[in-house]
């Protein structure tokens, strides 16, 4: 209770003056007033590479030889039946632009054209996969043969 008394007896003397306005500058907007308190990043783009470094890819996976046999007679199977437009799914691997790695995504679709020559797979929507990083395709029009 005393130190109560004592703070609020300390500011007598000013507590009942007047605001003070500047005369040599002019009132500064309440947005400017409440920017001299927001944070700020100390150092720019520290975030987005903290980020970017937690960012987690996969490795690709190396497809043995009998699974390579196999994903190119469901390729063959696909080619043969391209004029059916029945949809497959494929599953491919999709390289990172900025780091090592990448990450598997799958896609469902009708195929347009298998081009062996660029080795690529296009879609009907415009999706191009190259065959290289396809680890698995199924479909309806896969289900019917036996692979090995």
């Amino acid at each position: 209770m005393k130190e109560e008394n004592i703070t609020n007896q300390s500011y007598n003397d000013i507590i009942n003056l007047p605001h003070y306005v500047s005369r040599q500058r002019e009132h500064m907007p309440m947005l400017s007033r409440a920017a001299q308190f927001s944070p700020f990043a100390a150092v720019v783009g520290y975030d987005g590479a903290i980020k970017e470094t937690a960012r987690r890819t996969d490795k690709k996976i190396e497809l043995d030889e009998a699974e390579k046999t196999i994903l190119d007679q469901k390729l063959r199977i696909v080619q043969e039946q391209l004029h059916r437009g029945k949809e497959i799914t494929i599953v491919y691997f999709k390289k990172d632009a900025l780091k090592e790695g990448g990450v598997y995504t799958t896609i469902t679709g009708v195929v347009k054209k298998i081009n062996r020559y660029e080795y690529v797979v296009a879609m009907q929507d415009g999706t191009k996969i190259p065959i290289k990083e396809i680890t698995d395709i199924t479909g309806e029009i896969l289900q019917s043969f036996i692979f090995f």
